[in-house]
């Protein structure tokens, strides 16, 4: 009867598909998928659909790679916030070493397995997305300088380049404005989220921008990304992976997105902690929505091109 029960209860203590499948951040790997996708198509070059699928493929698995190496290199801090206490790692329910062993034998994969599917230059350009994310950005800068998400944002930028790279084999001005798109978007998008969980990053002693410079200093910083970047958003509707439908989608987003980053920016303590921080959360939430959007009206435009649609040249 003890055996049973002893046998039981470590069967509960075991991990499942579902557990694993947590550790390569499946929500960030979704993003990654996406962007790169974007950036494949809106390539000028056409791609076989095997090696393309192949591609996007063995990206995803190095983006959940990289999140497992992330987890396991976070797992100390993770305990301490709330936002990431139920991880795999923290919660028990993955061992450290083994996401350690999954998040390198799954990069080794990934570079390895795009690289054959599609060309050097996209393998190359995937293990060093890994190193960033991993060694530069958690390892380095997360735990060392307030402007750790402005530098380590990078990492989050880099899957269009590689999806552009996939279908081209080389470098041009486009892939890196769908980066600048995603790099900029990283900063304000983050620190919106650590003004209203500014405790977790208090308690875990990272040095985000709320912890180190406060709050009032995060608002002034997501105004000004903010105007940067709307700028660039806009203004890549006129460059070869714009076109009207990109403009219209970016007219209407950025000036709700600069209009949320004003109300962040004009609010007080006290009115923000009144209501929770809710001005906060929803600009989180309508930044999730913007970078989706955004890529969306470039896949638009891509997609619309082999079908007689002209672009600007239409108007």
């Amino acid at each position: 009867m003890s055996d049973v029960s002893f046998d039981s209860k470590i069967a509960e203590r075991e991990a499942g598909f579902g557990d694993y499948f947590a550790l390569l951040k499946p929500r960030v790997m979704s993003l990654v998928v996406f962007t790169a996708f974007v950036g494949l198509l809106a390539a000028p070059n056409a791609v076989h659909p095997m090696i393309a699928f192949a591609s996007i493929l063995f990206i995803a698995v190095g983006g959940g790679a990289s999140g497992a190496l992330n987890m396991w290199w976070d797992a100390d801090i993770d305990r301490v916030m709330k936002r990431t206490k139920n991880r795999p790692i923290p919660s028990g329910k993955v061992d450290a070493d083994d996401a350690l062993a999954i998040g390198l034998t799954l990069s080794a994969m990934a570079v390895i397995m795009l690289a054959l599917a599609a060309n050097l230059l996209a393998g190359f350009m995937l293990a060093f997305t890994i190193f960033f994310y991993v060694v530069i950005y958690s390892m380095w800068l997360k735990r060392s300088t307030p402007q750790n998400i402005v530098i380590g944002g990078a990492a989050g930028a880099f899957p269009p380049v590689i999806g552009w790279v996939v279908a081209t084999g080389s470098m041009s001005i486009e892939p890196w404005l769908m980066f600048a798109l995603v790099f900029m978007w990283t900063p304000p998008h983050f620190w919106a989220l650590a003004l209203f969980m500014r405790s977790d990053y208090d308690d875990a002693g990272v040095p985000m921008l709320t912890v180190t410079h406060g709050r009032r200093s995060t608002r002034n910083h997501i105004l000004g990304y903010t105007v940067v970047l709307a700028i660039l958003a806009i203004g890549t509707a006129f460059t070869s992976i714009g076109g009207p439908i990109y403009f219209l989608v970016a007219l209407v987003l950025n000036l709700l997105f600069l209009k949320g980053a004003f109300d962040i920016w004009r609010r007080d303590e006290d009115a923000s902690e009144t209501d929770n921080f809710a001005v906060e959360r929803s600009f989180f939430k309508l930044s999730l929505l913007y970078l989706f959007l955004h890529f969306g009206a470039i896949l638009a435009e891509a997609l619309l091109r082999p079908y007689g649609y002209g672009g600007w040249a239409w108007l």
